[in-house]
């Protein structure tokens, strides 16, 4: 045990030491900052100087009566579509709108010409425009008054409150827990997936210098192997530590520098201009109050259980698959080689990123999520999809138990090709041979 001790330290500092450790720690954190701070400035910018787009309208219709906005300037023309269409060609006008005559419950034939391929954001703004008037044209028709119309309009908010075996009731909200669980299990599918190549690289730089033959003379190749992946696994860890926290840090003050705000504050902010409609009193009534919940409901939450089921997942997930990577990384003599044994190893893990969109963020209870967070090569991420809908704590535990069970077999699995394979040159590796290595004798 104190070997794997001293060559964890060896693999902790060598890398923490490195200038390129230390420059991507916090270059990554200035990076991502700095690109949305640009990206702001460029928006802020085009904001400033952008001009509305002309609209060239030709209403065969006679039904539309077109107000100009701060994004479209409307045209209209008195001139047939042909016409209008040589006359378009000769300006720099956005597009040509043509609306034919037309039946109000079945509005077919318009028509948008423009030069180039437009947005959907400036196509969506005209047909926008357009639905609203068709349905003042309808709700005159069927004489309707607009005001009776909004009475009609009802607004459902369900309180969501789960129900203990005990009777105790808590708050819920499914909202925060499909983007907790689509976060939690992204971030543990990026760890897993970088680190375990990290590793992979690390075994076949070794083997390559000889160093790993010095080494091997004082420690057993399999505590070697095991002494490289926690070391690694703990340089990533505080890699990513120091990551989350800077970047989100910088973010926040980026985005205060330019007093950029989210975009549903910036729409409270245009609402709070009409206070004096009552509608629109209504809707910021609504939304504080909804606010207020979904915070209500956020430390509702067991965000402690959360966050060591998190840790928890995050690097038995990465010692599963790390100790795999090292015996492909053991295998080999360079990246290239590695490749055709790297899909089968991200295959599961790959089963499972894909299985937290599919099935456990839309059903975290379905039979799918259950099988998904129970087998351990795709419970790291499947798991931390479904803790915060609660899940029972005996499929808590047998999970938990698979994955160490799961993380132990692997390595043994591991530890017999890499005690072999690390000190194998210029053979040419197939999966015949790694199978011939795994039930060689010591």
């Amino acid at each position: 045990m104190n070997k794997i001790w001293l060559i964890i330290q060896r693999e902790f500092l060598t890398r923490v030491q490195k200038k390129s450790f230390l420059i991507t720690t916090i270059l990554v954190p200035l990076i991502f900052p700095a690109i949305i701070g640009v990206l702001v400035y460029i928006m802020k910018k085009e904001a400033e100087s952008a001009k509305a787009d002309t609209v060239q309208v030709v209403d065969e219709s006679g039904k539309f009566i077109f107000e100009n906005t701060k994004r479209y300037n409307f045209v209209p023309l008195s001139l047939s579509i042909d016409k209008a269409k040589d006359a378009y060609k000769q300006t720099k006008d956005f597009a040509l709108l043509y609306i034919p005559p037309f039946d109000i419950n079945k509005p077919e034939g318009m028509i948008i010409y423009t030069k180039e391929n437009p947005s959907i954001e400036k196509v969506g703004g005209l047909e926008s425009i357009i639905q609203d008037r068709i349905r003042d044209l309808k709700l005159e028709a069927y004489k309707i008054d607009k005001e009776t119309l909004k009475s009609l309009k009802v607004s459902v908010n369900l309180k969501q409150i789960n129900i203990s075996e005990t009777g105790e009731e808590k708050t819920s909200n499914a909202g925060i827990l499909f983007w907790l669980g689509l976060a939690l299990g992204i971030l543990i599918y990026m760890f897993v997936l970088i680190y375990g190549i990290q590793i992979m690289q690390g075994v076949i730089d070794e083997k390559t210098s000889k160093i790993v033959e010095v080494i091997v003379s004082s420690v057993k190749p399999f505590q070697l192997m095991l002494g490289k992946v926690i070391g690694i696994a703990s340089v990533g860890l505080l890699q990513f530590t120091i990551w989350i926290i800077l970047i989100s840090a910088l973010s926040s003050g980026v985005l205060g520098y330019f007093g950029l705000k989210m975009p549903q504050q910036q729409a409270m902010e245009e609402v709070t201009k009409q206070l004096d409609n009552e509608e629109v009193k209504l809707a910021i009534d609504q939304q504080k109050s909804k606010t207020t919940e979904i915070f209500h409901s956020l430390f509702q939450l067991p965000l402690g259980k959360i966050a060591f089921i998190f840790v928890f997942y995050f690097l038995g997930g990465y010692l599963l698959y790390g100790a795999l990577f090292a015996a492909v990384g053991s295998a080999v003599e360079s990246m290239q080689e590695s490749q055709q044994f790297q899909f089968p190893i991200t295959l599961p893990l790959l089963i499972g990123y894909f299985g937290l969109f599919m099935f456990v963020l839309r059903d975290p209870h379905g039979s799918a999520s259950f099988w998904l967070s129970i087998i351990p090569f795709t419970s790291p991420i499947a798991m931390v999809g479904r803790i915060g809908s609660g899940v029972p704590d005996q499929e808590l535990l047998l999970s938990m138990f698979l994955l160490i069970a799961g993380f132990i077999f692997t390595t043994w699995i591991a530890g017999r090709i890499y005690r072999v394979g690390i000190l194998m040159t210029g053979t040419k590796v197939s999966w015949k041979v790694l199978a011939k290595w795994f039930f060689m004798k010591s």
